[in-house]
């Protein structure tokens, strides 16, 4: 299945936005109203990131089911129903979104989940061994950039929730 032709999955409004809790005509909201090219990018991003037009050795069903594991990692419930979504529309195996799912023998999941655990909670122990082993994996270098960008918005997404709600709590 073309996981692409759901790309209302990602933009939904703005899963970011709806996940934080803004409040209709608060003044959270009226401040994200003011900066909605900021929220149209970050959407541009999700869709980049979960189904690029050519997702190179990380396919569209590994992306979202990568999502999924990221946002459980960081308990981000309603993110990771969201992402599982799109994870069923690929046909991904639910196995790679567990956390506790650590490659089942295979060298090149084992690999790609090591560093997704590594740098998504903790960012400043990577080091070059991470990458050199996804490249002793088998994991070509355009693929290892893909992976990191993934991680990234990833990253980004779950702090800009956390901020939105911390804005809207205390608004």
């Amino acid at each position: 299945m073309d996981a692409r032709a759901d790309m209302d999955v990602i933009s939904e409004d703005d899963v970011t936005v709806r996940l934080a809790g803004i409040a209709p005509g608060s003044a959270v909201q009226a401040a994200l109203q003011a900066r909605a090219d900021v929220v149209a990018m970050t959407s541009k991003a999700a869709a980049a990131s979960l189904l690029p037009e050519e997702p190179g050795g990380l396919s569209h069903g590994e992306r979202a089911a990568l999502a999924v594991r990221v946002a459980r990692l960081h308990e981000e419930a309603g993110l990771a129903d969201h992402y599982a979504k799109l994870m069923e529309r690929a046909g991904a195996t639910a196995a790679l979104a567990d956390p506790a799912f650590k490659g089942g023998g295979d060298a090149r999941l084992a690999a790609v989940i090591a560093y997704v655990d590594r740098v998504s909670l903790a960012p400043k122990d990577t080091v070059a061994g991470d990458i050199a082993a996804l490249q002793a994996a088998g994991i070509g270098d355009a693929d290892i950039v893909r992976l990191a960008e993934l991680v990234a918005f990833l990253a980004y997404q779950i702090r800009v929730i956390a901020g939105l709600r911390l804005m809207q709590a205390t608004a």
